[in-house]
């Protein structure tokens, strides 16, 4: 009798430490699959904007629809999907993989109005929505980098975005600590963040070019991978032969000191 006691307690005891160690395992089994996408120019288009799609996870094969193609079409360029505001109206745009996957967003055309002016350039500078496959290049390639150091993706802010762009439309080649930190605000971003900088001769394979010296640079490598950080943007001007690039990187748990 002791001895079945003793079987049948080891027996209790092997079930209960079963069913503890497997309730974390199933746990952590929900990741978020959800297909996220915006628009660059925002949800609101004038006829004959072209806005590039930010859409994440990056990486991915993705299938992109309109549903109403007569007001807003879409096109892939290179591994890119852009918008293209044909007529007044309102189309949802649909993005999904090949598992099923989706995510939408809704995109209204006005009429044709004056284009705001964009920052002040000349030579061969690219304006701020001319390079835009470019630029989204460098967000895929800094976020692969993110996912190949264990750190997750980063979505795009637009404001982010806004401000590296005002910043290499400057064409700086050190760093502007209030001028930069200026341009976030003045972008919409009211917190601290992280930022790279990069200047090199010529205007070939931009993107990979300036995350792989960012990647060479242990100071930029790190920024770049900085588990802090929530958001991205990013910006690039060419100029007389050279590509003047910017990276700054969200951290919303800080504070911009220059506010």
């Amino acid at each position: 009798m002791t001895n079945m006691k003793k079987r049948i307690a080891a027996t209790l005891t092997a079930a209960i430490l079963t069913t503890v160690l497997t309730v974390p395992a199933m746990a952590t089994e929900t990741p978020d699959k959800s297909v996220r996408v915006s628009s660059y120019k925002g949800s609101t288009l004038e006829v004959g904007d072209r806005s590039g799609l930010i859409i994440s996870p990056s990486g991915a094969n993705y299938t992109v629809t309109s549903s109403n193609p007569d007001t807003v079409a879409v096109e892939q360029v290179l591994t890119f999907w852009v918008a293209i505001a044909k007529a007044e109206g309102i189309a949802e745009i649909t993005v999904s993989n090949s598992a099923g996957e989706r995510g939408t967003v809704i995109l209204t055309v006005g009429s044709a109005a004056p284009a705001a002016p964009e920052a002040p350039a000349s030579g061969d500078s690219a304006g701020l929505t001319d390079n835009l496959e470019i630029r989204q290049e460098m967000i895929w390639l800094i976020n692969q980098t993110r996912k190949d150091n264990g750190v997750s993706e980063l979505p795009v802010s637009e404001a982010l975005m806004n401000a590296a762009q005002a910043c290499s439309d400057r064409r700086y080649t050190w760093h502007h600590a209030l001028e930069e930190s200026q341009a976030a605000v003045d972008a919409g971003y009211p917190y601290g963040f992280g930022d790279n900088l990069t200047v090199f001769t010529g205007t070939a394979d931009a993107a990979q070019r300036a995350v792989d010296n960012w990647i060479n640079s242990p100071g930029h490598f790190e920024t770049m991978i900085d588990s802090r950080c929530d958001c991205i943007g990013v910006g690039m001007t060419q100029y007389d032969g050279i590509t003047y690039c910017y990276m700054f990187v969200g951290i919303p748990n800080s504070v911009n000191f220059y506010a």
